[in-house]
């Protein structure tokens, strides 16, 4: 007799609707096809989850994936090692950035992420980096390659190289509206931030403890201010990345209040790592060298307020793996060199979801229904792949997570399954723990190890959808000027 599902999981407390609910779950091609109280027909696999969680696999909307770095620095995690990381964390969908350095055709990085990402377990998607907007790819490459479905475009407004001035920041806000693309924001004041740091340095205050003091909330708070500002003008929707404290959240709130489209998202690395985290023997503050950096406690318990209102609607890892110990590294300049020139960012792809449920979940700052709605339905629907992506509904894609909220975990770096030799959470006890990884219903982890070879993964294209259509605010005639 045929068997009618390829995948039954039978007796868990699944996430559907909503809510908790005690049922079964049938699988049929990679989509699944019923839920129901009980399930009696065949299946080619059967799962027990009595006890366990089963919830929609996570969506992670901003990772760094096999990038280059522009200098000796290299990012260690390449599509293979990076989606071991992001199944062993629960996540089953990432959007990674493709990264156009200065001078580069759009297109050919585009079509040359597109090889790279053949090698990933998870499903994924893209973000078109910008750092050179030149009239070609403005105008001839990003209509394609937004059309062909990757709808969103990330743009920096610091680092040298790769911000962008006002005038050409204005420039892609206008191109994403005509093409009806999501602009992402790296917002930090880049004068104010170079200016500090050539103090602090030559000042002999180079240490990494120092490094939060190079880019204050001021920087990031104007930096937001100002693009609000520019997407408010031109009528395109934003989302701002990596918040990082009190004062910017109050920003994005304010604009939200006035009806602009505009999200945001913050990271398990602000919620739990603090400016004085750096101030550690010798080099080793260099491992919480990101950007915008650690704050306060204070602007913790802010950003935990922010999440519970919605105004912080996406918690991402920002997975920027760079080795510690290694000269192409963290260490690439020496042991002794200034903070100014340590590549910045953390791994955090595994530790997301695991650190995210502890802290909010266990110790009861967020519901699981808030939990589920920030690390998989919202940037699902926040990036187009909503209902695909992020729900267990019948329809849906089959990528779930089935959890054990109440396994305690001590976090340790070979966990992980990142290419990398440190996690920011060694030592850091959890309370809730991914035991099983499902993508499109295939098992691609089992208690912390990979069980499926590199590969497997699909690009998810993402069509036009409501939430990334221009608010109407504009007076009609700057419409007619800006055209579309």
């Amino acid at each position: 007799m045929a068997e009618d599902f390829d995948l039954l999981i039978r007796n868990g407390d699944v996430f559907t609707g909503g809510a908790l609910c005690r049922c079964d779950v049938g699988v049929r091609n990679g989509v699944i096809a019923a839920i129901a109280d009980r399930l009696d027909a065949p299946a080619a696999r059967t799962v027990d989850a009595a006890g366990k969680l089963v919830l929609p696999g996570g969506v992670d909307s901003h990772v760094h994936i096999d990038q280059p770095s522009g200098s000796a620095a290299e990012m260690c995690d390449d599509f293979d090692s990076a989606s071991a990381s992001a199944a062993a964390g629960g996540t089953t969908t990432v959007i990674s950035f493709a990264w156009q350095s200065p001078g580069e055709s759009l297109a050919g990085i585009a079509e040359d992420y597109a090889r790279r990402a053949r090698k990933s377990r998870v499903d994924y998607t893209f973000h078109l980096t910008i750092t050179d907007p030149t009239e070609k790819v403005l105008e001839d490459e990003l209509p394609a390659l937004v059309a062909a479905g990757d709808r969103s475009i990330k743009i920096f407004m610091t680092y040298k190289g790769v911000g962008l001035k006002d005038k050409d920041i204005l420039r892609v806000l206008d191109a994403a509206r005509r093409n009806r693309a999501l602009v992402c924001v790296h917002a930090e004041n880049h004068a104010l931030i170079e200016y500090l740091t050539e103090k602090l340095v030559s000042a002999g205050l180079g240490a990494p403890k120092y490094f939060p003091l190079s880019k204050p909330m001021t920087a990031e708070r104007e930096a937001v201010n100002r693009i609000i500002a520019f997407s408010e003008a031109l009528d395109t929707p934003i989302h701002i990345f990596h918040v990082s404290g009190a004062e910017s959240a109050a920003e994005i709130e304010r604009a939200q209040q006035r009806g602009l489209k505009v999200t945001a998202e913050t990271c398990p690395h602000y919620l739990t790592i603090t400016a004085d985290d750096l101030d550690k023997p010798g080099f080793e503050g260099a491992k919480l060298i990101f950007g915008p950096p650690a704050r306060t406690v204070a602007d913790q318990d802010a950003l935990w307020n922010y999440i519970r209102r919605g105004v912080i609607s996406v918690i991402s890892s920002d997975h920027s793996p760079s080795r510690y110990d290694d000269v192409k590294g963290k260490k690439v300049a020496g042991e002794d060199a200034p903070f100014s020139v340590v590549p910045n960012g953390v791994p955090g792809l595994a530790a997301r979801m695991p650190v995210l449920f502890s802290e909010g979940v266990s110790k009861g700052r967020i519901t699981i229904a808030k939990f589920v709605d920030l690390v998989s339905a919202e940037p699902a629907r926040r990036f187009g792949i909503f209902p695909q992506k992020g729900l267990v509904a019948v329809g849906s894609d089959a990528d779930f997570v089935i959890w054990d909220p109440e396994r305690k975990v001590v976090i340790r770096n070979e966990m992980m399954r990142h290419a990398g030799d440190y996690t920011p959470w060694e030592g850091f006890e959890v309370t809730g723990w991914p035991s099983a990884t499902y993508v499109r219903g295939r098992l691609v982890c089992k208690d912390g190890a990979p069980v499926a070879e590199a590969g497997g993964g699909r690009h998810v294209p993402r069509a036009p959808y409501p939430l990334i259509e221009p608010a109407g605010r504009a007076r009609a005639e700057l419409r007619d000027a800006l055209g579309a």
